[in-house]
C-alpha cells in the first residue's frame, strides 16, 4: 500500500473514532427508533448501522456540526426510512417488503405500542418521535425535514390508525443442518462445523468483520469463539455451547457462555448447507431484546472490539 493511501486510511479511522465519541452514546435510542420504524430487530440493527455510516459521511460535508446531535441522528434515520419505503412503493411490481407493510406482533407489548401497517412512513416516524422519544414539535419537524404544521397533521392521522394486533406465530421447523452444526459446535469440532458451510458462505459481525468461505470462517470467528481471542476479553473462554431456538417464525442460534447467552446468530440455509451466519455479538440491543423475548439471560459486549 502506498504512503498516501495508508495515511488516508489512518485519517479516516481517526475521524471515525472521534465521530463515535459523540454519537455512539445515542446508539441505544437510535436502535429503538429504528426498531419502531422497521418492526424487526434484524432490520433495526441494519438501519442503525446504515444511519451511523450515513451520518458520518454527511457530517464531513457540513459547514457546521448540528447543534442538536440527538435530533439530527433521528433526522438521518428518518430520511433513510422514508426514502426506502418510497423506493419500494415506486417499484413497478408494487411489492412492499414485510417490514414496510406489516407491524411486528410483539411490538404491541411495548410501552408505546406498535403502529399498524397502514401508517405512512412520515406518520409512523412522527408518532414514534413524539410518543416514544418525547421530542418537541420543533425537533420532530427538524428530524423529518418538514414544518410544525405538517407534524401536527401527521400526528393526528397517525394516532387515529393505532392498533394493537394479536400475535399468532407458528413454530418453525429447524433445518437438520442447524442441529448438525450445533452438535459440531458443542464438540468443538472445527472441521465438522466448516464442512457444513458452502464454499461461498459468509460469516459476519455487522459493521465490523466479514469472512468469506469455510477456511476464513474456521481460522477467524469460529476459532475465536470456541478457543478464545488472544487479544480480547475472552482469552480464556470456558467451553461454549450452541442451541437452535425458534424466534418470530425462524430458527436462530443461541451461543451460550456458562448460564448466559453470549451472542445471537442468524442463519441462512441453502439445502443441506449453511449459506450465511450473522453474529450479533456487538449489537447489544438485538441481543437484549431477543433474549428478553425468549426468556433467557444474556451478556453484552458493546458495539466494537477496539475500545
Amino acid at each position: 500500500m502506498t504512503t498516501p493511501m495508508r495515511d488516508l486510511g489512518g485519517a479516516v479511522k481517526e475521524s471515525w473514532h472521534r465521530f463515535l465519541e459523540v454519537y455512539e452514546p445515542l446508539r441505544p435510542e437510535l436502535y429503538r427508533y429504528c426498531r419502531h420504524l422497521t418492526g424487526s430487530p434484524w432490520d433495526a440493527e441494519d438501519m442503525a448501522q446504515d444511519t451511523m455510516a450515513r451520518a458520518f459521511v454527511t457530517l464531513g460535508c457540513m459547514a457546521q456540526p448540528p447543534p442538536n446531535p440527538r435530533a439530527w441522528i433521528f433526522r438521518v434515520a428518518s430520511n433513510l426510512w422514508i426514502n426506502h419505503v418510497r423506493h419500494v412503493r415506486d417499484r413497478p411490481t408494487g411489492n412492499v417488503p414485510e417490514q414496510a407493510t406489516h407491524s411486528d406482533p410483539r411490538g404491541s407489548r411495548e410501552a408505546a405500542g406498535t403502529l399498524i401497517s397502514q401508517l405512512a412512513p412520515q406518520e409512523r416516524a412522527a408518532v414514534v418521535l413524539k410518543d416514544v422519544f418525547e421530542l418537541s414539535l420543533a425537533e420532530i419537524a427538524e428530524a423529518l425535514s418538514t414544518t410544525i404544521g405538517a407534524v401536527k397533521a401527521a400526528l393526528h392521522r397517525g394516532r387515529d390508525k393505532l392498533l394493537d394486533p394479536a400475535s399468532h406465530e407458528l413454530e418453525p421447523v429447524a433445518p437438520a443442518v442447524l442441529d448438525a452444526f450445533c452438535d459440531a459446535f458443542n464438540a468443538r469440532d472445527l472441521d465438522r462445523m466448516t464442512a457444513l458451510l458452502l464454499e461461498t458462505t459468509t460469516v459476519e459481525l455487522p459493521g465490523l468483520v466479514i469472512e468469506y468461505g469455510p477456511a476464513a470462517a474456521k481460522a477467524g470467528i469460529f476459532t475465536g469463539t470456541l478457543f478464545g481471542c488472544p487479544d480480547g476479553e475472552h482469552a480464556t473462554l470456558p467451553p461454549m455451547r450452541s442451541e437452535v431456538r425458534a424466534h418470530r417464525g425462524e430458527s436462530i442460534l443461541l451461543w451460550w457462555w456458562g448460564d448466559e447467552v453470549d451472542t445471537i446468530v442468524r442463519v441462512t440455509v441453502d439445502g443441506d448447507r449453511i449459506a450465511r451466519l450473522t453474529s450479533y455479538y456487538h449489537a447489544p440491543e438485538v441481543v437484549v431484546e431477543i433474549c428478553r423475548e425468549l426468556g433467557v439471560p444474556c451478556r453484552t459486549h458493546g458495539y466494537h472490539y477496539w475500545s
